[in-house]
């Protein structure tokens, strides 16, 4: 099997792993959010009705849990996409036009990978692809 066709045949596969990837870390703001895990002296108190940490927070656990799945993947990662773009503009571009300046460079690389994974979907190891073939 020359490289070519190694690539081609593990492609599916990386889309997969892109998506479990994504979802940890997303999984991982809303826990320190809504449950300060891991916990973070700069915590705020969880309040569901506020923008941070409250819909946030529920946005990245609820999302990064059904992206870690696979399960309703294209409108979940529509829905983190958006709400990672609106992060980095509400909460990091204030500070400095430059991700690198103003701490929201992992924001802007979600953002991105969820636009993709809305438009790819969720590869082969996943809830949708079961609930596909069934």
């Amino acid at each position: 099997m020359n490289g070519n066709a190694f690539a081609q045949s593990w492609a599916p596969r990386m889309l997969s792993i892109l998506r479990i990837v994504a979802a940890l870390l997303f999984l991982e703001h809303g826990a320190q959010k809504i449950f300060d895990f891991p916990h973070s002296d700069t915590h705020m108190p969880y309040v569901l009705t506020s923008l941070v940490p409250g819909v946030a927070g529920l946005i990245e656990f609820i999302g990064g849990l059904l992206l870690l799945a696979g399960l309703f993947t294209r409108p979940t990662a529509f829905i983190g996409s958006g709400e990672m773009a609106a992060a980095y503009f509400i909460g990091h571009f204030p500070k400095s036009v430059f991700p690198i300046l103003n701490g929201g460079g992992e924001a802007v690389m979600l953002c991105f990978v969820f636009l993709y994974l809305a438009c790819a979907g969720p590869g082969p190891w996943s809830l949708d692809a079961i609930r596909r073939k069934g």
